[in-house]
């Protein structure tokens, strides 16, 4: 049975609705119920907001103004007209709404359709899918006509949906777990399930084919889904400990110490002579670092190999330089000159595949060795530094080194038999140490925009502060941990307004957890880094609430924005709630040993 666009877009609006997620996995289920074999990975993507999985990079590529000029032509009201209207409301999809209800209302083209006229999810799709693929001379024109055609065809509330996705705001903000969750109910029958189901996400990276694979093949299907060249594996993540006493508690005294680079967390894809590189949020990167892949090509002995390493930005001198300064390779013009400028080299830490065979089943140890055997290191490929502690003091000796030469901290590996590549998860296998075990707040957090404030003065009118919280991986969570409103310059109040518009939704978003009330609201979605004085006890914030004092939850004191935009982290990978009691605790303990 075919599935009407309609029924989607339905959907789209009882999920816009609600702040309970409970209900929103509950008509993800409905709707995944209703697709065929055939529709399901399109409408995975289209609820996600994209066309393919992110490694692809396939993107629509229609800006604010093309997408007014397509309304235009499918309503007749002139560009001019839908660009004013579009200041006014702030939302090119409630504009395209408005001026095509209008139009069929006065008659202009039949408002009601026929079922054999109704747009499928499947002719949506498609024709988003070419207008994302025409290229070269007159390919905006032609992407106009395309959008144009597909709006006349569309009800208000389908023209309002099909221009959010183009324009890449369709404001839904479902997680990832959340999508797993339906699919793993609707699919395998139960929700306990979603291991499975999340497994064969961590080594696809592709949710569509997830939801293919559970509907057509069932629980087998899933369990059989490996590792592919070409296709990112999300990354194991860390924990973090606040002092070396706690690293040797949790690691058993069986671990590794190696170097925290502050660079470009890299998954290094080797197919033959293709090199493919793969940021920590799955995107195709390659494009920024040519002078890498003709490193690598020199120095891995293996006919294909997955490889995760840091890229970090290093002086002649073999000084390493901040992350900020890597960031100067992000450019998609002038790459020659960036090399020049900002050199690169790449610390190799894990293997995940070779030859053929996967690896993230092996433990570290044996990772290491294949590892150490198919990489010949050189000024500009080398290997993380490997050193072992077996005393707190020697631990502390280890990470004032790391410091001094540059680096973030360290990491600390568990070399037990489990100590399995866990993709996609975050666990006490990894642990990562900085100085964050003083009185005062050291060391910056991670932290997701979750509202916005209106400043006064000069700002009135304006965004003059934010709302920011940290992720709670057991409830899928982001909790409040202070208001931010000091580090910004006037650039960045004025850019933040554009750069978060497309995340703007008209009520709390379900996965954020506030006791303060925004001025905006904003689907959790840009991560930036932020430093304070402390870390304190606050009954207003909601991170850690009750894990301290039973009414009053975790905030930061005097927060200032470090200037730092965390473009390469997704929203889970901000810091967690309890890596802040964790440092709260520890900030405790120092004060009291004082």
């Amino acid at each position: 049975m075919t599935l009407f666009y309609s029924e989607i877009v339905e959907v789209y609006e009882e999920i816009s609705s609600t702040t309970k997620r409970l209900e929103i996995t509950d008509t993800l289920v409905k709707l995944l119920k209703k697709a065929s074999p055939e529709e399901v990975n399109m409408v995975v993507y289209l609820t996600q907001g994209k066309l393919y999985p992110d490694y692809l990079g396939i993107e629509l590529g229609v800006a604010d103004k093309f997408m007014a000029r397509a309304i235009a032509l499918a309503s007749g009201v002139s560009t001019d007209k839908i660009l004013d209207q579009y200041k006014k409301k702030g939302d090119l999809g409630v504009v395209a709404q408005e001026v095509i209800s209008s139009k069929k209302q006065a008659g202009l083209f039949e408002f009601t359709q026929a079922t054999s006229d109704q747009l499928t999810v499947e002719e949506v799709y498609k024709t988003l899918d070419k207008v994302a693929r025409i290229t070269g001379e007159g390919s905006q024109d032609s992407k106009v006509r395309l959008l144009a055609g597909l709006l006349k065809k569309a009800t208000p509330l389908e023209a309002k949906y099909i221009t959010r996705t183009v324009l890449g705001t369709l404001r839904l903000g479902l997680a990832d777990m959340t999508i797993l969750d339906a699919i793993s109910i609707a699919y395998l029958g139960d929700k306990d399930l979603r291991p499975i189901a999340e497994r064969a996400y961590n080594v696809s990276g592709d949710l569509g084919y997830v939801a293919k694979i559970a509907l057509e093949k069932g629980l087998n299907g899933l369990k059989e889904v490996k590792i592919k060249l070409g296709i990112p594996i999300r990354p194991m993540l860390a924990e973090r400990a606040t002092s070396e006493k706690e690293i040797f508690e949790r690691l058993d005294n069986s671990f590794v110490v190696e170097y925290k680079y502050d660079g470009e967390r890299v998954q290094i894809h080797k197919d033959g002579k293709k090199f493919t590189l793969f940021s920590r949020s799955l995107e195709n990167i390659t494009h920024h670092y040519p002078d890498v892949i003709q490193h690598l090509t020199d120095n891995i002995n293996a006919e294909t190999a997955i490889l995760e390493g840091e890229i970090v930005a290093i002086q002649p001198s073999g000084e390493m330089l901040p992350f900020q300064e890597l960031m100067h390779r992000r450019r998609k013009y002038d790459i020659e000159k960036a090399i020049e400028e900002y050199p690169a080299a790449v610390f190799l830490f894990d293997l995940l595949y070779l030859n053929g065979e996967e690896l993230i089943d092996y433990p570290l140890k044996r990772r290491r060795e294949l590892l150490e055997q198919i990489v010949k290191t050189d000024f500009w490929i080398r290997l993380s530094e490997k050193r072992f502690a077996d005393t707190p003091e020697k631990l502390l000796e280890i990470l004032n080194e790391a410091v001094s030469a540059g680096c973030e901290g360290l990491m600390c590996k568990s070399l037990a038999n489990d100590s399995v590549y866990q993709a996609g998860a975050r666990g006490f296998l990894w642990i990562k140490l900085k100085r964050s075990y003083q009185s005062k707040m050291v060391e910056p957090i991670d932290v997701c925009i979750v509202g916005g404030f209106y400043g006064t003065g000069k700002r009135a009118g304006k965004l003059g502060g934010l709302l920011v919280a940290v992720y709670d991986p057991k409830s899928d969570t982001f909790k409040t941990i202070c208001k931010l409103g000091t580090g910004f310059t006037d650039e960045d109040l004025d850019n933040l307004p554009k750069i978060l518009e497309p995340y703007r939704i008209e009520h709390i978003h379900p996965r954020v957890v506030s006791k303060i009330d925004a001025d905006v609201w904003y689907i959790p979605a840009k991560v930036i880094e932020i430093i304070g004085d402390e870390i304190t006890l606050s009954p207003i914030h909601t991170a850690a609430f009750g894990a301290i004092t039973k009414d009053a939850g975790l905030a930061v004191r005097f927060p200032r924005f470090t200037g730092r935009y965390r473009d390469d982290k997704k929203p889970e990978d901000a810091t967690t709630e309890d890596e802040i009691v964790e440092m709260y605790k520890s900030q405790l303990k120092k004060v009291e040993s004082e």
